[in-house]
């Protein structure tokens, strides 16, 4: 008997973006014990990147997964206003939160990933029809938007969204998060009480996708980054690093988009780096395995900032099932994990010491290959996101055996 799950996510391929392919990854893997429907938005993401549409709903079928497409506003203009971003949020929360509604009797289990957390709110209608629901926590995104100083702690709108986030984890039957540290967070935030609902269902890779065989040349120098180029990546010292690397012929490529692309243009401009610094954009998710294959290392910089302990970006598995040594800054997770699995090198967030980061690898390639060699064996084993994808599906069983129990299990009417 297939059990038949809804995914409510923000976004989905071909947007662009780390969740949008974990999303993807994870309803295409789960097992034939399982019938997908994704709910997710019109194509908005990185705004400005898809001419907008007024169909009220599209439908899509992505490898035996059923795509429906719910209107919503789109934003147009690079890094909107927290005003623009609201109704892309809202409306997008109560179509879906319709949708579910006007077809209740289709699914057995509902999951919705946050952030943004008004997808809380269609979760919240399953919920209260009687659908088990499982949140799928991949930051804390009001203490993050704090951090990267989008709003202010003491805002009417982060007390209210505190709330709501508060209302929507304490109702739903299982809480999935990507770190032991943001299960932790997500505990000392909102409630000690929600650690027994909390279940660790990390990022992985596609390891058939992405090749391990690396076709870069021996005297290449190719630093890569590849994802969304936004506030919570230290891109900037890394493109100021450029400025201090050895070899005359390395170049930095920045592929995706994001909020922080103009900026860091200016940036590239105002140092004279055009030479080394190449901003290659947006391009179809299927050529990304290609270019890792050509690259020489990778980047994973994250911020030095306490909000984003419990990081660890999907761009690196895709790197190390390459068999790419990756240079990442930042702390908590992504410090540890590079460190355990000798498939990276962790270095502070400032140009000098990426640069001397960049310069070790660039410089031993006896070095790259041994990290590469480890980095790829790691994510075979243990991160293959179709294991994960089988993990996450042991949590809907559970939800979903829990929910018909709770249906037939009547009280005893028995006088003996």
């Amino acid at each position: 008997m297939t059990t038949d799950c809804v995914i409510v996510s923000q976004r989905y391929p071909p947007e662009k973006g780390g969740n949008a392919s974990r999303i993807h990854d994870t309803a295409v893997n789960l097992d034939d014990d399982f019938d997908v429907t994704v709910l997710a938005p019109s194509l908005c993401y990185p705004p400005g990147n898809f001419e907008r549409t007024w169909k009220r709903k599209q439908i899509e079928c992505d490898k035996g997964v059923v795509v429906h497409r719910l209107w919503t506003w789109q934003p147009q203009r690079e890094n909107p206003s927290l005003l623009r971003r609201l109704p892309y949020y809202l409306i997008f929360a109560v179509h879906a939160a319709l949708w579910l509604v006007m077809n209740f009797r289709q699914y057995d289990v509902v999951m919705t990933s946050t952030p943004p957390i008004t997808t809380g709110f269609p979760g919240l209608v399953a919920a209260a029809i009687g659908n088990p629901w499982v949140i799928d926590v991949r930051d804390l995104w009001i203490e993050n938007s704090i951090a990267l100083g989008y709003i202010t702690a003491d805002s009417p709108l982060v007390k209210a969204g505190r709330t709501f986030q508060r209302l929507a984890l304490r109702s739903a039957d299982r809480i999935t998060v990507t770190t032991e540290t943001l299960g932790d967070a997500v505990a000392d935030t909102y409630g000690n009480d929600l650690r027994d609902r909390i279940r660790v269902i990390p990022n992985g890779v596609d390891t058939d996708r992405f090749s391990s065989v690396s076709t870069a040349e021996e005297n290449d120098s190719r630093i890569v980054y590849t994802g969304n180029i936004g506030s919570a990546q230290a891109l900037e010292p890394c493109i100021r690093a450029m400025q201090h690397v050895s070899s005359d012929d390395a170049v930095l490529q920045l592929v995706g988009d994001g909020d922080e692309v103009s900026r860091l243009k200016g940036v590239v401009e105002r140092l004279d780096l055009e030479d080394r610094v190449e901003f290659v954009g947006l391009v179809d998710r299927k050529r990304i395995p290609e270019i890792l294959d050509s690259a020489t290392v990778g980047l994973a910089p994250i911020k030095d900032s306490p909000e984003l302990d419990y990081a660890i970006p999907t761009k690196l598995y895709e790197y190390m099932a390459c068999s790419l040594p990756v240079v990442v800054t930042g702390r908590g997770e992504i410090k540890r994990f590079a460190t355990d699995t000798d498939a990276g090198v962790h270095t502070e967030p400032d140009p000098e010491s990426i640069a001397a980061a960049i310069d070790t690898l660039l410089e031993n390639p006896d070095q790259r290959v041994a990290m590469g060699r480890d980095g790829h064996r790691v994510v075979s084993e243990e991160y293959d996101r179709q294991a994960i994808a089988g993990r996450l599906g042991e949590v809907f069983r559970t939800v979903t055996t829990c929910e018909q129990q709770e249906l037939y299990t009547a009280p005893s009417t028995d006088d003996d």
